[in-house]
């Protein structure tokens, strides 16, 4: 799947989407399929090449659960959607970018979200579209990468700790958006740490590297909260039990990952005004300095001024200029400017100008 929307490039580095340019057969040997079967006392895992390997796994009554990691090639979707009566706009979705949403379909539930992570030291959020296909007794989840989503959700099904063992498909969807939500906090702290740090920095440098930084920041939680903002939507249409797939036993959960997901935007705004914030402070700061830098020149300006006034008197080429013959002149003439360079700075001091 091209990285179009979200994929950002650092500044000073070639920021055009670059196309995907892996082989059909290069992507096939990318993906990794696992499959889970699982029941209140059951549990069954398995790693498998194609869709084929995952067929023995569907002929059973306990809850199936497929997880691709990685690019799916287009044999593979297929065999899904023959396999699950799956319509191809859906197959079609889930092999392009998409922006998160909901969206029923005759037998399955297709949902888009978007899973986070951030590198501070780029002051950059990866940013990878998952996919998830829920049917009544099924979940299949697409992933570009294989990471820790899948892994801890598969941790709390083999611990038996939660419901998630003992309760449908439903429950298995509300988790795996749990987990992203949970880790848009994680998010969200990494990028608070950079805020406060980019503060401290601005006390004692306006080096330009800190406005590069600012701006990668502010655009970056821009793109997270492009991100973010559409997903409330999906949890609220859930929420609101409009969809054959989700019972009622999860709505208080999909309530409370609601608020969570409104805490995060919350939070994400509260973010991009202190960025602001923050540039503002820079511009002072920067404002400051070059105010300063005039008060000195404009200081010096001014104490340089009588003296020009003086060596320029005795430059002029007059015969009868009393002083050009005086023997005194010349240190007598630097004692006067140096007079008047201490009378003008005391005056300053004075007025608290310097």
């Amino acid at each position: 799947m091209p990285r179009v929307f979200f994929k950002k490039k650092l500044l000073g580095m070639e920021s055009i989407p670059q196309a995907d340019t892996h082989s059909e057969e290069e992507k096939k040997e990318e993906v990794t399929i696992t499959i889970v079967n699982y029941d209140v006392d059951f549990y069954e895992e398995a790693q498998v090449t194609d869709f084929e390997g995952c067929l023995p796994y569907l002929s059973t009554d306990h809850f199936t659960w497929i997880n691709v990691d990685g690019h799916p090639s287009h044999h593979l979707l297929e065999q899904m959607q023959v396999h699950f009566k799956i319509h191809p706009l859906l197959i079609e979705d889930i092999s392009t970018e998409q922006r998160p949403k909901i969206e029923p379909y005759e037998s399955v539930l297709y949902i888009v979200t978007r899973s986070l992570y951030y590198n501070a030291d780029k002051i950059l959020i990866d940013n990878e579209q998952v996919s998830l296909v829920v049917g009544q007794r099924f979940v299949i989840s697409f992933q570009e990468r294989e990471h820790h989503i899948s892994t801890y959700i598969k941790e709390r099904i083999r611990s038996r700790k939660n419901k998630l063992h003992n309760l449908g498909s439903d429950y298995l969807l509300y988790t795996f958006l749990d987990v992203i939500v949970d880790n848009y906090f994680v998010v969200l702290e990494k990028i608070g740490e950079t805020l406060d740090t980019l503060e401290e920095d601005l006390i004692t440098t306006t080096d330009s590297a800190i406005l590069r930084n600012i701006h990668l920041l502010k655009r970056e939680t821009i793109i997270m909260r492009k991100s973010i903002w559409p997903l409330r939507e999906v949890i609220s249409k859930l929420h609101r039990g409009d969809f054959e797939q989700v019972s009622s036993h999860i709505t208080l959960y999909l309530r409370d990952l609601y608020d969570h997901t409104i805490q995060v935007v919350d939070t994400i705004e509260t973010f991009r005004d202190m960025i602001s914030g923050i540039l503002d402070l820079y511009l002072s700061n920067i404002g400051h300095k070059t105010n300063e830098i005039m008060k000195l020149l404009a200081l010096a300006a001014t104490i340089f001024a009588p003296l020009t006034f003086l060596t320029g008197l005795w430059g002029m080429n007059f015969r009868n200029m009393p002083e050009l013959n005086w023997i005194w002149g010349y240190p007598a003439a630097l004692v006067l400017m140096v007079i008047t360079i201490g009378m003008m700075i005391r005056y300053f001091r004075k007025k608290k100008w310097i």
